[in-house]
């Protein structure tokens, strides 16, 4: 029986691992990682992540052919292939800091690897990393070896949160990435058979090492650029009446752009995007390439503009003032369908509203005040770190609350920004959460998730991404 280790049981960890156990019931797949409440809470019946489908997925092949456990030693000299799936922060002090990649627990995950194997190894980079991070995983494994052999494989995930299991059932390709050797050829075959018990031949592509990392940073620079294009455009849009949707529909439906990703609204966020560019950036500043890494810079540039544009815009809009005011947030995680919060751009409004004083009241139907809390207090960056190296923050920022209705948290608000598409925030009883906020009434839509003529219809001042401005909003405009 072939034996399958990963390790860090994480977003990318858990359901990869879950559905290559499911697929391939010959396969014996164990899931390591240190964290002891992380490892409980996938063998409990509230599994640490939410993501659509898992929870049937990891209980139909738990303690089969599934397993999670904090015995890192064990299961990874026992395994054939042994995936890492740990994090990649980004630097936060030292040489690259603010875009590098901070390389510290693949390289210890890397030593566990040499120092307890005792037979020949597939390692397959899982987690994304940066371009040639496998030159040096190789190097580490090579001197450290025993004389066993490793052979490293690059094998990004390229799961979207929210639909992740269905990404894993049918995804698009799955790319592979291996040394021209013999050798490595023959380990990209003994991956490849693993994937090829369900997905089909054709869409499962094989590259050379370096290929394969930087595929995988190219396709969520070009994602993360789709949005700050149709974003910067939404801006253009409100300046001259035009609306972001019927422009982002007339564009989409040129068969050479499609309509994926051009959704205008108050930013990307995710655990991806923004690392994977300061990444991006960062090897072209290193390859002597400053045009191009200052090229990839302005995606980031345009979110973190678009972010700020929405707090301007929702301040100007009530009198240049929210201090002391109950602004409603609706949606913390990043997209809806997942309980994400990393890099969400709700965190950067918040903080910016509460810069100008703002009592918030906050309601997402899957992230936790503990998490809201956390985020609201930490510093960049120190977020893509394990929960115990993370600072506990002792502060709570008080004027923050959290509630578990959208009902409850725009009762007496002055305004309510939208910040996260959840379906059910389209089919509100928005005449009963008028009724109940102080007037003028303002919603701030950041997804373009409401029927703005309907709200303004009810009495509402409505601001939405990109579309006509509201004749009030014309007379206030949104200093930058």
């Amino acid at each position: 029986m072939v034996k399958v280790c990963c390790i860090g049981a994480g977003y990318v960890g858990g359901p990869t691992m879950a559905v290559i156990a499911l697929k391939c019931p010959n396969i014996e797949v164990a899931v390591v990682d240190i964290s002891v409440p992380r490892i409980n809470a996938w063998n409990s019946d509230q599994l640490p992540i939410y993501e659509p489908g898992l929870d049937n997925v990891v209980k139909q092949c738990r303690g089969k052919n599934l397993f999670f456990s904090t015995d890192v030693e064990k299961h990874v000299s026992e395994a054939d292939i042994v995936f890492v799936s740990v994090n990649t922060p980004t630097k936060t002090q030292g040489l690259g800091a603010g875009k590098a990649a901070d390389l510290t627990y693949w390289e210890s995950a890397a030593r566990v690897i040499a120092d307890v194997s005792k037979s020949d190894k597939i390692v397959v980079e899982k987690s994304t990393v940066p371009v040639k991070t496998a030159e040096a995983i190789e190097k580490i494994l090579t001197h450290n070896s025993k004389g066993i052999k490793f052979q490293i494989l690059s094998n990004p995930e390229f799961l979207a949160e929210g639909t992740a299991i269905q990404d894993l059932f049918n995804p698009d390709r799955v790319l592979i990435g291996g040394r021209e050797t013999p050798e490595g050829q023959k380990a990209i075959k003994a991956l490849k058979d693993v994937y090829a018990q369900w997905v089909p031949e054709d869409r499962i592509l094989t590259t050379n090492l370096w290929s394969a990392e930087l595929s995988k940073l190219a396709a969520n620079a070009f994602l993360a650029q789709r949005i700050s294009s149709v974003n910067a455009m939404s801006a253009l849009c409100e300046a001259t009446g035009a609306n972001v949707s019927q422009v982002a529909f007339a564009v989409g439906t040129d068969s050479r752009i499609g309509p994926k990703f051009l959704n205008a609204s108050v930013g990307f966020g995710g655990s991806c995007f923004q690392k994977d560019i300061l990444n991006l950036v960062y090897i072209c500043e290193c390859n002597g390439l400053p045009e191009v890494a200052e090229y990839w810079k302005q995606v980031i540039k345009i979110n973190d503009y678009q972010k700020s544009r929405f707090v301007n815009r929702v301040v100007s809009s009530m009198f240049n003032t929210v201090s002391n005011k109950k602004i409603a947030i609706l949606g913390f995680a990043f997209k809806k369908d997942t309980g994400d919060t990393r890099e969400t751009p709700a965190i950067d409004v918040c903080k910016g509203l509460l810069g100008d004083k703002a009592r918030l009241s906050i309601y997402d139907p899957q992230v936790t005040e503990d998490q809201i809390q956390r985020d609201l207090t930490m510093n960049k960056f120190d977020w893509d770190h394990p929960l115990h190296l993370q600072p506990m923050s002792p502060t709570t920022v008080k004027q923050v609350s959290m509630v578990w209705d959208a009902y409850e948290a725009t009762k007496d608000a002055h305004g309510v920004c939208i910040l996260t598409e959840w379906d059910e925030f389209k089919t509100l009883d928005y005449q009963r959460i008028y009724d109940n906020m102080q007037k003028p009434a303002f919603v701030f839509d950041g997804r373009n998730v409401v029927d703005v003529d309907k709200l303004r219809e009810i009495g509402f001042i409505v601001y939405s991404i990109g579309k006509p401005l509201d004749p009030w909003l014309k007379d206030m405009p949104a200093v930058a």
